[in-house]
């Protein structure tokens, strides 16, 4: 992987989060890049979270995929041409079609691509092979919000923008941990109360990172969000704060939707009884809400994951179309978006329901593409949705797949079954940039390379409409190439070359912009019609815009609907009235599983897994557990325990958790096979979906859990992959570290057991060894001719301490010193270098024993240890944690 010539900082977009931020990339010339805020990015004005900073150390040629693979007659997979892979494919999708109909063909897609890549993707199946059975990850993290935006807009539209985050009085975060989750925009939010005295409200039935820093915290009980805002908006009705103007003159159904929320919550009382909140809780945020004019609602994957997030997301809406609380400096409902490109997905048509330029099924707009794109097969109804989508191929009615930039075997609900499914496809297709994840391990027929992250050249859309560029600022190694690029080559060899015939990213840009004008007339929120006749240096150069530009001008747009002017056929607001149910445990499941994500990982950690310094965080996948949920077990912090559903099971480290409610749980969802023994959360997650958006219920899954009993824990240190199996029925988890990779491990193995294994590896004859056989020890460190540290492995008893964090700095380039040799065996170093302990701010490096070491120093609060360290300087997402700390070292216990 070459830096491209003569490359200077080159303006790119993050691939994380629906934030968006800005970054400028400067290629080190050795294939990889010097990673920093874009000062000049509106989304983000500079500031990195700890997953945009440590970008650069997530450019690895070592993890990728560098040429096609296709599976050959005897299972295997091998390497293979472009032409030979592409004909395949070809002629595949022509037999099954041909034999099965179009519907027997479905595509996969990510909110990783970018918009060019989704819009060559989306017409391909919709508008050629003629069928909608297309869909994305989206679905599990953004369907909800779509759905209820459609309900009440008759668009898929954010009102507002984050400018209304500095300019709210009060700002109330709803099943969105921020402070992990965007913590980009948290800070911008905590900025704001610095600055104005903003007020936040923040609503979860686990008690976050987020909530920590709340003026207001509301620990409501799963999936009751509904039934809050439903209180509210009779709470509003009753005490004079409706602004009837705009209900009379740009909504309709408010009586009927106030009939039925005051028949469900019918006052403050009622709606604590349904919330399981205390009635002053209720009433203080009541009158909050009252009082404020400048109000923003951000809601995020607590609202959206949820077989009712559909009605969560209107209950919201609601509000603040009573209120007029909507499209105006400082007031709106703000939909955090989950991933880079979610929204640009939704815009070109990525989800079933769709199609292109935020258009539907109905004949009308199917007519006006089919039109557009001259496509006489086109797709005339939605396809199947994710979950349904996998039913399909499950029975057999489903019968290719191509799926693009995402980990489908780890990240949709039962995903066991999933890998089962595609098991069972006469044609199974993957676009993947890296060797090693559980799809790839799933059998797929073609394997193809795809650009990553710093190759990849086109556009995405954040959380607040802003299209922004992601430019290429390293070469495409191998025989990498685009995903556009293939799709369109494919295209050819079926006959509609002369549709696909784009020489790069900006042709398919145009083409996207002009079909979002076409026949537009202002009935259609989507509109970028005035960006359609870019020329190539202006597409290049092209800045942060906010849809919609219309026809005649290259500025954006802000908010909408302040002065009404919905897309429904009367443009007029909708208000829904939502059902408000509850989750319930079952009796055989007496737990509800929560599922999310941690600070410093993303989605399968297929990117952010390479990243020491991310790894450093959360070690290994885990279940947070309340005090009393742990106690009634017999479970304690960092034991094992098994976590259950009927539909699979787990095996993750407790975490003994206050701010979890008791009697539910809470896991990550980033671990997979490639990086963990048990961590698979998406195989215990049920099916059940939202009947009007299709997202799967991530939150409320009902489970069991257990403890799991061990003869032995610790960990393993080395410079490569050893390339045996650990002993049978080890419970293990990998993370990167500077110079080689960590290992938590834990079974029931006797030291002599662990002694075998050792030798069967071949390590170099300089190897130290310690084996205590009562004691259930086992310790060994094996050195290379220089001196340095390549193999160590410490294993104990169950109650040992377990932590690597002291040896983890071995695995540099330097020879060990004899001081640590003579003490690495008891998992310790010599002088202050031992005291690191685990990391607390990624963006710096700044371990636990560092802030201890300050505090001790004199150091008594947040700032002057950011003074200091530089900890909480940056993205400030470890700032509760710092503050923890800082209490527990104080505060005598």
């Amino acid at each position: 992987m070459n830096a491209l010539p003569s490359a200077p900082a080159i303006a790119t977009t993050c691939p994380y989060c629906g934030v968006g931020c800005g970054v400028k990339a400067t290629p080190d010339g050795q294939g990889g890049a010097l990673i920093a805020g874009d000062q000049a990015h509106p989304a983000n004005l500079g500031r990195l979270c700890s997953k945009g900073a440590a970008l650069g150390e997530t450019l690895d040629r070592d993890t990728r995929l560098l040429h096609p693979m296709m599976r050959g007659a005897d299972g295997t997979l091998a390497r293979t041409h472009w032409n030979d892979a592409l004909d395949r494919i070809a002629e595949q999708f022509r037999a099954i079609r041909a034999a099965h109909g179009p519907q027997a063909v479905a595509f996969y897609l990510s909110g990783q691509l970018l918009s060019e890549d989704y819009y060559a993707a989306n017409k391909l199946a919709k508008g050629f092979l003629g069928t909608a059975n297309v869909d994305t990850n989206s679905r599990l993290c953004m369907a909800s919000s779509v759905a209820g935006h459609k309900r009440a807009f008759g668009s898929d539209t954010v009102p507002g923008c984050y400018e209304d985050l500095d300019a709210a009085d009060l700002i109330i975060l709803t099943g969105a941990n921020s402070a992990w989750c965007h913590p980009v925009l948290f800070r911008r939010m905590v900025a704001a109360r610095a600055a104005r005295g903003t007020r936040l409200v923040v609503i979860d039935p686990r008690r976050t990172a987020t909530g920590d820093e709340a003026d207001l915290f509301l620990p409501i009980a799963h999936g009751t969000d509904a039934a809050l805002f439903s209180g509210l908006l009779v709470h509003l009705a009753d005490t004079g704060a409706l602004d009837q103007d705009y209900i009379d003159a740009h909504t309709e159904g408010f009586a009927e939707t106030l009939a039925q929320a005051r028949a469900a919550t019918p006052d403050r009382a009622a709606t604590a009884a349904a919330t399981g909140l205390e009635p002053e809780a209720v009433a203080e945020f009541f009158a909050l809400f009252r009082a404020t004019p400048r109000v923003v609602t951000c809601y995020s994957q607590g609202v959206n994951q949820s077989a009712v997030g559909t009605d969560k997301v209107n209950a919201i809406l609601n509000c603040h179309l009573a209120s007029g609380r909507i499209g105006k400096p400082g007031m709106g409902p703000f939909s955090l978006t989950g991933q880079p490109n979610a929204m640009g997905g939704r815009e070109v048509g990525g989800l079933a329901n769709q199609l292109a330029a935020h258009m539907g099924f109905s004949p009308a707009e199917v007519d006006r593409v089919r039109r557009f794109w001259d496509a006489p097969a086109i797709a005339t109804a939605e396809g199947l949705k994710a979950v349904e989508m996998f039913d399909a191929i499950a029975r057999g009615e489903i019968k290719a797949l191509w799926v693009m930039g995402t980990n489908p075997a780890v990240s949709l609900p039962q995903a066991g079954e999933v890998r089962a499914a595609l098991a069972k496809l006469d044609l199974f297709v993957l676009s993947e940039n890296v060797v090693g994840n559980d799809t790839a391990a799933c059998a797929p027929h073609v394997l193809l390379p795809a650009a990553a992250w710093g190759e990849k050249d086109g556009t995405v859309t954040n959380s607040e409409r802003r299209i922004s560029r992601q430019r290429a600022f390293l070469a495409l190694p191998g025989a990498v190439r685009p995903d556009w690029w293939a799709l369109a080559q494919v295209a050819a060899r079926l006959g509609h070359g002369r549709a696909f015939a784009w020489q790069g990213p900006a042709d398919i840009f145009r083409e996207h912009a002009a079909l979002s004008g076409f026949e537009n007339g202002g009935t259609r929120d989507f509109d970028i019609s005035g960006l359609a006749t870019l020329s190539d240096a202006d597409y290049e150069s092209l800045a942060p815009v906010q849809w919609p530009v219309p026809q005649g001008t290259r500025e954006g747009r802000a908010r909408l609907f302040a002065d009404g002017g919905f897309f429904t056929p009367n443009r007029r607001a909708r208000f829904r009235a939502p059902l408000p149910t509850a989750p319930a445990p079952r009796a055989d499941y007496p737990f509800l599983l929560n599922t999310g994500r941690v600070r410093d990982q993303w989605h399968t950690m297929t990117r952010t897994g390479l990243s020491p310094r991310l790894a450093g965080h959360v070690k290994a996948p885990f279940v947070g557990v309340h005090p009393a949920d742990a106690c009634a077990l017999g479970l304690e912090e960092g034991a094992l325990a098994r976590v259950s559903s009927a539909h699979g099971t787990a095996v993750l480290e407790v975490r003994i958790d206050a701010g979890q409610p008791i009697g539910t749980l809470f896991a990550p969802i980033h671990w997979s096979d490639a990086n963990a023994s048990h961590g698979v959360v998406g195989a215990l997650v049920h099916k059940r979906t939202d009947p009007h958006s299709g997202q799967p219920d991530l939150k409320a899954t009902p489970a069991t859990l257990a403890p799991v009993p061990v003869r032995g824990r610790g960990y393993l240190l080395a410079r490569s992959l050893p390339q045996l199996p650990l002993p049978e029925g080890t419970w293990w988890a990998r993370a990167r570290l500077e110079g080689g990779f960590g290992w938590r491990l834990a079974g029931a193995a006797e030291p002599q057991d662990w002694a075998a294994w050792v030798e069967r590896l071949g390590l170099p004859v300089d190897r130290a060894e310690l084996m205590d056989l009562p004691g259930g020890q086992y310790r060994t460190a094996a050195f290379d001719a220089a001196g340095r540290l390549v193999f160590a492995l410490l294993m104990g008893p169950p109650d040992a301490p377990q932590a690597w964090d002291a040896l983890a700095g071995l695995l540099g380039d330097e020879a060990v010193s004899p001081e640590d040799r003579r003490i690495l065996l008891s998992g310790r170093r010599a002088g202050a270098r031992g005291a690191c302990g685990p990391l607390v701010c990624s963006c710096f490096g700044v371990p636990r024993g560092a802030i201890t070491e300050a505090i001790a120093a004199g150091d008594r609060d947040a700032a002057a240890i950011g003074a200091r360290l530089k900890a909480g300087t940056n993205c400030g997402s470890c700032l509760p944690e710092l503050r923890q700390i800082l209490q527990e070292v104080l505060v005598p216990a």
